[in-house]
C-alpha cells in the first residue's frame, strides 16, 4: 500500500509561482522551484504516491502567512512544512511603506512556528533562507536592501536552530551561480527568480533537505 506524505510549500510570489486556486491539476503546483521538487519526487517515489501541496501567496509577508496558518498549513496535516518568506517584509522596510513602519520579521516568524510545533509536533520544518541580488530596482537601494536582508537570514538562520528546523542557505548559492553566468540569468529583477533561477533553488532544496533527518522517501 502506498505510504502517503504530504509535502506542504508555504511562502509568497516565489513560491506561489502563479499557483493555479481550482482543481486544475496543470496548474496547482504553479510554475517554480515547488513544481520542480515535486516532480522529481513525484516520479522518484511514485509507488508511495506522496502529495504536494503549494499555499504561496504573492506579496506575502510572515505576518501575512500567519493571518492564513490555520487554513492554509494547520488543517492540511502536512508531514513537511516547507517556508521560503521574507522578501515582502523586507521591501516594505525598504520602501517606508505604511505596513513597515515597525518591523515584526521574528517576532511573527517565531509565533508561527511556536504554534506550528505545538498543533504539529511531528510535521517537519524547512526554513529556506530569503535571498535578493543587486538588479534594478533593487539594485537602487541596495545597501539598505543589504542590511535587511541579511538581518533576516540571520534570523531564519537561528530560528531553524532553535525550533529544530533544516536550513535551506540560499544566497550563498545564487552567488555562487553567478560566476557561471549573469545575475539576471537567475534573478530577473533582484527578487523573482528565473526559470533557472527556481531551477537552482529546487537543486539546493533536494540537496539539502534529502541528506536530511526529513528525507522524504
Amino acid at each position: 500500500m502506498p505510504q502517503y506524505k504530504t509535502i506542504l510549500f508555504q511562502g509568497d510570489s516565489i513560491t506561489d509561482g502563479g499557483r493555479g486556486r481550482n482543481d486544475d491539476l496543470n496548474h496547482i503546483l504553479g510554475h517554480g522551484y515547488a513544481y520542480i521538487i515535486a516532480s522529481k519526487l513525484g516520479l522518484e517515489l511514485a509507488e508511495k504516491q506522496p502529495l504536494f501541496i503549494n499555499r504561496g501567496v504573492s506579496g506575502d509577508r510572515v505576518f501575512d502567512l500567519y493571518a492564513r496558518w490555520n487554513e492554509d498549513a494547520i488543517s492540511l496535516r502536512p508531514d513537511v512544512i516547507s517556508i521560503l518568506v521574507g522578501v515582502n517584509d523586507a521591501g516594505r522596510i525598504v520602501n517606508g511603506g505604511h505596513g513597515g513602519a515597525s518591523d515584526r520579521f521574528e517576532r511573527a516568524y517565531r509565533h508561527l512556528l511556536e504554534e506550528t510545533s505545538e498543533v504539529l509536533p511531528a510535521a517537519g520544518i524547512v526554513l529556506c533562507e530569503p535571498f535578493i541580488l543587486k538588479l534594478p530596482p533593487v539594485s537602487d537601494r541596495w545597501e539598505i536592501w543589504q542590511e535587511r536582508i541579511v538581518r533576516y537570514q540571520d534570523i531564519v538562520r537561528k530560528l531553524a536552530d532553535e525550533f529544530g528546523a533544516v536550513f535551506v542557505p540560499l544566497q550563498s548559492t545564487f552567488n555562487e551561480a553567478c560566476m557561471l553566468a549573469e545575475p539576471s540569468y537567475w534573478i530577473w529583477d533582484g527578487v523573482h527568480p528565473t526559470a533557472a533561477g527556481h531551477g537552482l533553488i529546487a537543486k539546493q532544496w533536494l540537496s539539502v533537505v534529502q541528506q536530511s533527518g526529513l528525507r522524504i522517501h
